[in-house]
């Protein structure tokens, strides 16, 4: 089937649809580049008209802040990206908030740190604050709280922030907006024999497979965090169009189920469920565990839980409820999810049967080390 065979049915179903848009995008050395700010706005508006939900998710307040202050380089330090961010957030939700009020449109800023998605309340209460802002027709514009965030809850760029908001949102459909018209099979700026790959049905491994980092002045993302994002957001069993924001009108081609654009990734056929999609994408694993061969096949092929007796090694230091990578001996991740134990019980009843671990600890809170219901595969 072609792009368009597959994009007809997606357009038709996409009732919430989240759009990220990067700073390469809005921004030059120049400053705000207002003639394609106000064309983007104009499109978001002409989709709301249309009702669908709309949620922006917007780069561009460390450039706006570099800009207004005459900084040309960006900056190395997280002190110095919060202080441009500070500066610079500003300058960019006035203009969102003028620009989509010419269309009678009302708008909300939303920031937000790994840390709000990886607490399992506070994602949540995200959640309820997004439905809010949607049934009251307004739409949210999302930008990373650079102004707090530390180097250990950074999201560390927009596209993945924008994969993450897609599913916390359960969208209908994920657009990133990049300086590229989509992904090719090699660099399009080193190879001029690059193909654009209209249609990718397998999101898995896709930036093993296309690799490169794109990187601009303005912006932190390249090619290979679009990727990233796509596989992300198809997890979540939502499609994802990479297009050229640089391209006039790109939304109105985008929304267009006549015309092929960019490059269309399918979602996976079975999503993971909203907890499983949460602990594979939005938690920061704590640390690593290795387990024999006998306990991966137990999990990966046979759907059980994983038990003390096959953990061989124990890296890092965690507590209970905490997520950790599952590796197998050769090194290689499997699987994600929540510990019963803290490292160091782990390591104390590693290799053991359950029946000892009350004996080994001088108690027991459960049998399994991580819980199926706590675990996903990778």
């Amino acid at each position: 089937m072609t792009q368009l065979e597959y994009k007809k049915p997606i357009l038709r179903r996409a009732r919430r649809v989240v759009v990220k848009i990067g700073s390469q995008i809005l921004s030059s050395s120049e400053g705000i580049e207002e003639g394609r700010f106000k064309g983007l706005v104009r499109d978001l508006a002409a989709l709301h008209e249309r009702k669908k939900d709309i949620v922006v998710v917007s780069s561009g307040a460390v450039a706006a802040g570099m800009t207004k202050l005459g900084v040309k380089q960006r900056p190395k330090t997280i002190p110095q990206k919060q202080a441009l961010a500070a500066v610079g957030q500003i300058k960019l939700m006035a203009l969102y908030e003028r620009q989509f009020a010419r269309f009678d449109k009302s708008v909300a800023q939303v920031l937000l740190t790994h840390e709000d998605l990886a607490n399992r309340q506070r994602y949540i209460n995200a959640k309820h604050t997004f439905q809010m802002l949607l049934e009251s027709s307004i739409i949210p514009i999302v930008n990373e709280n650079d102004t707090v965030a530390v180097e250990e809850m950074k999201f560390g760029d927009n596209d993945h922030l924008s994969a993450l908001v897609a599913t916390l949102l359960e969208a209908d459909l994920l657009v990133i907006l990049s300086d590229v018209q989509g992904v090719y099979d090699k660099d399009p700026r080193v190879h001029t024999g690059a193909r654009l790959i209209p249609l990718i049905t397998e999101a898995k491994g896709l930036r093993q497979v296309i690799g490169g980092d794109s990187q601009s002045t303005f912006g932190t993302g390249g090619i290979a965090t679009k990727l990233d994002a796509a596989e992300t957001a198809a997890a979540g069993g939502i499609p994802t169009i990479i297009a050229s924001g640089l391209q006039a009108g790109v939304l109105e081609h985008v929304f267009d189920d006549k015309e092929q654009i960019g490059t269309l990734i399918l979602p996976e056929d079975n999503r993971l469920a909203s907890r499983k999609h949460w602990i594979a994408f939005n938690l920061k694993p704590m640390g690593e565990i290795v387990v024999d061969q006998g306990a991966r096949d137990a999990v990966a092929l046979k759907g059980k839980s994983l038990l003390p007796s096959g953990l061989k090694d124990v890296r890092g230091s965690f507590g209970v409820g905490e997520c950790v990578r599952c590796l197998d001996q050769e090194g290689r991740e499997f699987a994600r999810g929540l510990v019963n134990y803290s490292a160091p019980e782990l390591n104390q009843i590693k290799g053991l049967h359950t029946s000892k671990i009350e004996k080994v600890l001088g108690y027991k809170a459960y049998d399994e080390i991580i819980h199926r219901d706590d675990l996903v595969l990778l």
